[in-house]
């Protein structure tokens, strides 16, 4: 449930009325090392009590969290200290039983202090730990609602005493904005350019402010004014990580202007001063502003930067331009299991004559905004020559945000799974099978325009998403399309289409491009019911190189996260990344984006990526490979029992594959969990692998693909094969799926090993037997059961038979006769028919 009833939540204001404004405690005189810090949570009840009001130095300000036990309130102290001090001021909605814990990299957790039977009020604990990260973990609610502090204070002393100031002024020079300015020639650069003679001036207004960018997150330790004749009598210093979410400093009343400084205590990107109250009739006005940062500590992580060596980028005079294309694809063309990454990026242009050849871990975009910024007159190709004609491991590579003009009238891209197209304008038509018409078995297009007409020809299954066609021919078994102009009619019941008019929600993923001279990476809006390509009208947000930490080889886990940490993003350059430590996302609108299918594979057992219960996550474009010692999830969205409404602007997940086993043996109980409500999965493929080294029914388990415990998301483009157990259990309400697509594991050894509640095998899809609301769309599961062709699975999918749950257009098939179905959805349904590999259908269940 994400809202307390309105009974209750009035009764919890009623209680709260009662309390006092402030909530003074016995360390009130020292300055905590927590105040103004990063803090995160596991969930927040709403969007006004954030984790940072809890260390903003504010008593009126609280963090709350949803109503379930099992939450947390962490905050990076942005240092190694000695800790020796740790007070809770709890609201009304307290914690009985809790810890406090310790830890030097966010990953590993020491109790400092084990609470039980608290009665809430100001809790004071005595601990003695060193660490970077403290936090509160919360085991039993002493009331029905979450867990809610006014203050969660950390005392002590950072390692080598406390940071000393810098003279010198971190803020001079830096980009600066101002909520208004008097007149043209007192803009807000004028109080950080060094000159006194120059000012920032406000309109006559109550409440404006003037904002710095100091370029990453520093620790701050002062900040001197300089006020002109219209100086602010209160005010307050203010520090934010992201430029949106702010904690307050310092506040300062009945100043008296000139010139002062202020010690603060802090840490943050952005630093601004927010004028509350005018102490003249004019606006505010700034000779200059003096930002000081501490001198201990470890450097913050710059964002910005070059892109790496596994990046090529050019233009269309860039000298040998056919020769680097060849080269990479002699190296990629059959490294199915390699540890190459490349990634090409092309400026705007017109390239004559191209042939870009896209082999294994290739990726290719353009860098205009639009893509017909990039013009290729010639031929962006996927074929099967390395493998006799047969594309159906034609994996992990992508082609994005360019113009085709085909050479011969028609492109082709013969490719299987993890292969993304994505803002593609094809000026001819595109042939998605491969030189021969072998077998293929993909695939995945969205956001694209293309002009001629698609052919499917050998292609087994694909999904097409917000895009337009001129025309679709034939198809084998399962070709869905949602917001495609120009596509065909369903035809179900005697074909392969599934049409739907729009796409529910989508959002485009996000995409580097340059802006004269300068890298940003584009951010698209949400659409709702969309129907067509998002371009070029480009609904969404820019932002700058310098916002992203440049994820380059031999990066370590503790620096991404210390990157994260900052309110920096992450742009993964080309290459493979192993992890020591789970990368925790948990700040609202973080962009992951990976190049060239960035590869991160974890260590030892932890996880690969953490994502905390937030808004607007982007997680897109790399590949997460399990690794050899069993983790217990490679990818969590959310925090168990999370329940915040996402729906104005849900977390993404495009192109974000995973892989358990084939480049080497991996282990992993889940692959995929959604706890987050509203989740968009946007083109997933995640698979157990059922080739290559490191493979075996024990050898690379991994029991569940895709588990959706959130309510309300949807998944378009849905990959899922070879698990030993259930590839997707959806235990979430109101979920939708619009096209699935999945094999069964190869290597079943025999019926005895999937056995369970009297059926034989488990279900390709299940939808857990609590859920009311749910609908899918053009579903289809494979077997193939090579270990023991004898094999009769009860059923593909299995649903709860209620009026709610609706499923529309399932297929099981027997590929060539290696084990069979005998229903398609629950008891309904033909058995497969021998080896003749022809679909078993059902339209509509119930």
């Amino acid at each position: 449930m994400r809202w307390r009833p309105l009974g209750l939540a009035l009764a919890a204001t009623a209680a709260l009325i009662a309390l006092p404004a402030t909530h003074p405690s016995a360390g009130a005189a020292d300055i905590p090392l927590s105040q103004g810090k990063t803090a995160t949570a596991s969930s927040v009840e709403n969007a006004g009590t954030a984790p940072g009001k809890a260390v903003d130095g504010d008593t009126g300000t609280r963090w709350s969290s949803a109503a379930g036990d099992d939450q947390w309130l962490r905050v990076d102290l942005g240092a190694t200290a000695s800790v020796t001090r740790v007070e809770l001021d709890w609201e009304a909605a307290y914690g009985k039983d809790y810890k406090v814990q310790i830890s030097g990299d966010g990953s590993t957790w020491t109790d400092l202090r084990s609470v039980t039977g608290s009665d809430g009020g100001a809790d004071t604990l005595d601990v003695s730990g060193r660490g970077r990260y403290v936090r509160m973990l919360g085991v039993h609610r002493a009331t029905p609602y979450g867990y809610s502090l006014w203050e969660f204070r950390v005392f002590g002393g950072v390692d080598g005493g406390q940071a000393g100031c810098d003279s010198g002024n971190a803020a001079k020079g830096r980009p600066a904005t101002a909520s208004s300015t008097e007149n043209a020639g007192t803009p807000a650069s004028a109080a950080f350019d060094g000159d006194t003679g120059t000012r920032w001036s406000s309109r006559a207004a109550d409440p404006q402010w003037l904002q710095v960018d100091l370029g990453a997150v520093r620790d701050l330790c002062k900040v001197d004014l300089n006020w002109e004749a219209a100086y602010a009598k209160d005010f307050r210093i203010q520090a934010s990580a992201d430029g949106q979410n702010w904690s307050t400093l310092k506040s300062v009343t009945g100043a008296t202007g000139g010139t002062a400084s202020y010690d603060v205590s802090g840490s943050g990107r952005y630093l601004r001063i927010y004028g509350t109250a005018r102490g003249t009739g004019y606006g505010y006005s700034l000779w200059e502003v003096a930002v000081h940062t501490g001198t201990s500590g470890l450097p913050p992580v710059q964002g910005g930067g070059d892109l790496g060596p596994n990046v090529i980028v050019v233009d269309p005079s860039t000298p040998n331009l056919q020769q680097k294309f060849d080269d990479v694809f002699a190296r990629q063309e059959s490294a199915q299991f390699g540890t190459g990454r490349y990634q090409f990026l092309l400026k705007p242009g017109t390239y004559n004559g191209l042939n870009a050849q896209l082999g294994f871990y290739t990726s290719i975009s353009g860098l205009g905004l639009n893509p017909d910024d990039t013009q290729i007159n010639g031929d962006v190709t996927v074929d099967a020559g390395w493998f006799n004609g047969n594309a159906t491991q034609n994996f992990w590579r992508s082609a994005e945000n360019l113009a085709i003009t085909p050479s011969g009238g028609t492109d082709r891209w013969a490719v299987a799974q993890a292969a993304p197209f994505r803002r593609i304008h094809v000026k001819g038509g595109l042939n998605l099978a491969p030189n021969g018409y072998g077998w293929a078995s993909g695939g995945y297009i969205a956001d694209s325009k293309i002009d001629g007409t698609v052919g499917p020809y050998s292609q087994q299954q694909w999904y097409t998403r917000d895009s337009s066609v001129g025309g679709w021919t034939n198809g084998v078994w399962n070709m869905t399309f949602s917001g495609v102009q120009g596509a065909p009619a369903t035809n179900f019941d005697t074909g392969p289409y599934t049409t739907l008019d729009t796409t529910p929600v989508s959002r485009e993923k996000p995409f580097l491009y340059l802006d004269g001279s300068a890298y940003k990476v584009f951010v698209p809006a949400k659409r709702t019911n969309a129907r067509g390509v998002s371009w070029p009208a480009n609904a969404g947000t820019s932002l700058p190189l310098d916002r992203f930490y440049v994820v380059k080889p031999g990066a370590t886990a503790a620096t991404i996260n210390a990157a994260l940490a900052q309110g920096l993003n992450l742009l993964f350059t080309p290459g493979v990344y192993h992890l020591d430590q789970t990368l925790d996302v948990t700040r609202p609108d973080t962009v992951v984006l990976g190049l060239g299918l960035a590869t991160l594979v974890p260590d030892n057992g932890v996880d690969a990526m953490h994502v905390a219960d937030v808004d607007g996550v982007r997680l897109a474009g790399f590949l997460i490979d399990a690794g050899p010692v069993n983790s217990g999830t490679l990818l969590r969205i959310g925090t168990p029992g999370a329940g915040a409404d996402h729906s104005a602007n849900p977390t993404t997940m495009q192109d974000v594959f995973i892989r358990v086993g084939g480049a080497g043996p991996g282990l992993a109980t889940d692959s995929v969990v959604v706890d987050s409500d509203d989740v968009v999965i946007d083109h997933t493929w995640i698979w157990r692998a059922d080739h290559g080294s490191g493979v075996g029914w024990d050898t690379n388990r991994a029991d569940y693909g895709l588990r959706v415990n959130g309510d309300d998301v949807l998944a378009t483009g849905l990959f899922v094969e070879h698990f030993n157990k259930y590839d997707v259990y959806w235990s979430g309400e109101r979920g939708r799926t619009i096209f699935f697509q999945n094999e069964k594991a190869y290597d079943v050894p025999n019926a005895a090993a999937v056995t369970h509640d009297g059926i034989v095998g488990y279900a390709a899809y299940k939808v857990a037997d609590s859920v009311t609301t749910h609908e899918a769309w053009a579903l289809g599961s494979y077997c193939n059961f090579t270990a023991d062709p004898s094999i009769v699975q009860t059923h593909g999918f299995q649903v709860p038979v209620t009026p709610g749950v609706r499923m529309h257009h399932l297929m099981v098939i027997s590929l060539g006769g290696k084990g069979q179905y005998a229903h398609v959805v629950n008891n309904t349904g033909a058995p497969t028919s021998g080896t003749d590999t022809v679909p078993s259908k059902v339209t509509s269940f119930p």
